[in-house]
């Protein structure tokens, strides 16, 4: 499967992307994400890899790899944790530090959640970002989400309790929005 947007390709995340990927999972990549561990081993891609595609046949995941369209660049990663008896999904993404601070994240989010609304028909798409992490409130805020609330000393990252926002985006509000 292949989205396109003005400045993306994006495509089913393939085990063929690994090489490109290990690289850019960088402490600082993980210290923003919920499911990232550091380090970031082939061992733990590998894992991850035999879950998903258990998850993509059983249409519980959509996860795309962001390549830059100019130059065939892998970026990062975007996906859905789609719940069909629920119509809801978790939106998550991470990009490599090279990327950040150019729009791609906020680009391959509002493809994605296009995706998730018109093609796949879900009623709400939600994400969770650690608390004060500005730059990914900014990227789903983009996408339409709204702080819906926190929840406090949610997880453990590295030895720390830390907070968690939540924020999610309905199908109605979408559809008004991009009409």
């Amino acid at each position: 499967m292949e989205i396109r947007t003005s400045r993306l390709v994006l495509r089913s995340l393939e085990r063929a992307h690994l090489d490109q990927m290990l690289p850019l999972i960088t402490r600082e990549v993980a210290a923003t994400t919920l499911r990232i561990t550091h380090p970031y081993t082939r061992k733990d891609a590998e894992e991850y890899f035999d879950g998903m595609e258990a998850d993509i046949a059983k249409g519980k995941m959509l996860q795309m790899s962001i390549f830059v369209a100019s130059s065939d660049e892998y970026c990062g990663s975007v996906g859905l944790r789609i719940e069909r008896e629920h119509g809801r999904a978790e939106l998550g993404y991470w990009l490599g530090v090279p990327y950040w601070g150019q729009g791609y994240a906020s680009e391959a989010t509002q493809a994605v959640v296009a995706y998730g609304f018109g093609e796949l028909g879900l009623n709400r798409i939600y994400a969770t970002v650690f608390a004060g992490n500005t730059a990914s409130c900014r990227v789903i805020g983009k996408a339409g989400m709204k702080y819906e609330g926190c929840m406090c000393q949610h997880v453990n990252k590295w030895g720390r309790f830390l907070d968690v926002e939540v924020y999610g985006l309905l199908a109605t509000d979408w559809r008004n929005a991009v009409q």
